[in-house]
């Protein structure tokens, strides 16, 4: 099947052959679906702290965060393109749409304003007086601002009067609020994509000293890009190797699960994970940084009693219903019947693996309409029941009880998530190690006019973490705020005047 140029494609791109027949082999046998138990709802796998245990939470974080290496991880390598679709199909149709025409309503409340004013000025052009094409044209294509080819970091998202702060700016200042270690530095980790690397490290080598000066910190700031060696292979509708036009084979990006790889070379013990397009003017920013807190205070909480669980354990002293209820009750895992009727000796076996794994504990909100993952319980072949974070497409959709439990979800996931690395001896874990790679899905792309098969990895925090001790707190919906199209831009959380 393959020819001694593709061995080399392959060998080049740092994947084995081993993982390229597992990868072809998913195409034609595709992924199992879930056995999908119940949505995870507000005290059936979801919690809701009061008021008061929120300020507990966030003032135990602050105590208790001195010794700790702290980063804040930013997925941002994805171009902006989908943001600008209806603009982009009106000026491949010429038909304007509900989208374009809000775009161009409100046109002088964009953040970016300016910066087009600027750009249609020195091609000799007048804002006021010219056609929606030739506006959108400047602030799109690559002749102009190349809005529609940039990473959603570089793009101006909120105005301060005349100043004006891109995504990835809104992320240092509301980093600096929670991330911030007992010498005040911060570390934050944003993956970028190699063509706009020079971008990303110009505007920060820019910005780093005004906002240190002001913030009164020294930020950290690392770049990673997603590996090659994550891109999966593409298939033809015969489930072979999809093909360029000069015979090469044709390889896609893994989708965001790719970058568990990248999360897994910080170096960091408490990371704090938030997508790039997620962010609010200073304003709003109060409610994002108290829950942030709350969220690291109380994984540090269950961490300290998961330490002490370990110990008793390995000293001989662990009480087996203590630990059983422990992680029942807080963990999101339920042990199957046969653990009840196994010896103490397997029991407590059972209970360290459990109990020594990454933490995450996940922000969820209710649902109100926005697309994304949810809450949901899962039973594994083993009998396990676990909680998990599921996408729509790991429901079978023809299966009534799906259809059912997938209705009655109350939560979706914003990507707000807290995450504990190390073990309870401080040793980083191998985060590859915990992933589901049965969670993974194929969808249909094209490539030069013709259909092909692509295989994306599990979720970063669906299947990638499937196997972490996992634990679902309810956050406001006003600490999600996502920019899934421009005109989001001009919603009243994303305006300052």
């Amino acid at each position: 099947m393959f020819s001694q140029n593709d061995l080399l494609q392959i060998q080049k791109k740092g994947i084995t052959l081993e993982q390229i027949e597992i990868q072809l082999r998913k195409f034609k046998i595709g992924f199992p679906y879930l056995n999908i138990s119940a949505p995870a709802t507000i005290n059936d796998g979801i919690i809701k702290f009061s008021d008061e245990e929120i300020t507990e939470l966030e003032t135990f974080y602050k105590e208790n965060k001195a010794d700790l290496t702290i980063f804040k991880f930013v997925p941002a390598s994805g171009a902006a393109t989908r943001m600008f679709k209806n603009l982009f199909e009106f000026l491949s149709t010429g038909k304007q749409n509900n989208e374009a025409d809000k775009f161009l309503a409100n046109l002088k409340h964009f953040a970016f304003y300016s910066d087009l004013e600027t750009c249609l000025q020195s091609a000799g052009k007048d804002i006021n007086n010219i056609s929606a094409k030739e506006l959108i044209e400047a602030l799109l294509l690559p002749a102009g601002l190349n809005y529609g080819n940039l990473p959603k970091g570089l793009l101006k998202f909120h105005s301060y009067g005349p100043v004006c702060r891109t995504s990835i700016e809104e992320h240092l200042i509301e980093g600096a609020q929670y991330a911030r270690t007992g010498n005040n530095k911060i570390n934050l980790h944003f993956t970028i994509s190699p063509e706009h690397s020079h971008s990303f490290i110009k505007l920060l080598n820019s910005k780093l000293p005004d906002y240190e000066k002001e913030l009164h910190v020294l930020f950290q700031v690392t770049y990673s890009i997603q590996k090659s060696s994550t891109d999966t292979i593409a298939a033809d509708n015969h489930n072979k190797p999809f093909r360029d036009k000069d015979g090469s084979i044709i390889f896609r990006p893994g989708g965001h699960g790719a970058l568990l790889e990248n999360l897994n070379e910080l170096k960091g013990d408490l990371i704090f994970i938030k997508n790039i397009d997620n962010v609010v003017p200073d304003r709003l920013k109060a409610q994002t940084i108290l829950y942030k807190n709350a969220l690291a205070g109380y994984l540090l909480k269950i961490q300290k009693k998961i330490k002490e669980l370990i110990l008793a354990i390995d000293n001989n002293s662990a009480d087996i219903a203590e630990c059983q209820n422990f992680i029942e009750n807080n963990l999101g895992y339920v042990f199957p019947e046969s653990f009840h009727k196994a010896d103490n000796t397997y029991r407590l076996s059972e209970l360290k693996k459990v109990l020594n794994r990454p933490i995450r504990v996940c922000g969820m909100v209710k649902n109100s309409g926005e697309p994304g993952g949810g809450p949901f319980w899962v039973t594994n072949t083993n009998g396990v029941k676990s909680l998990q974070i599921l996408e729509s497409s790991q429901f079978n959709m023809e299966n009534e009880l799906d259809r059912e439990i997938f209705k009655r979800s109350s939560h979706f996931n914003p990507v707000d998530l807290v995450i504990y690395t190390k073990d309870y001896m401080g040793n980083k874990f191998e985060l590859t190690k915990f992933t589901d790679p049965e969670t993974g899905f194929i969808s249909v792309k094209s490539s030069n006019g013709k259909e092909l098969k692509a295989l994306e990895l599990p979720g970063l925090w669906n299947g990638a973490m499937a196997n972490w001790n996992t634990i679902f707190v309810e956050v406001p919906l006003i600490t999600f705020n996502p920019v899934k199209t421009v005109t989001d831009l001009i919603r009243d959380e994303h305006r300052n005047d």
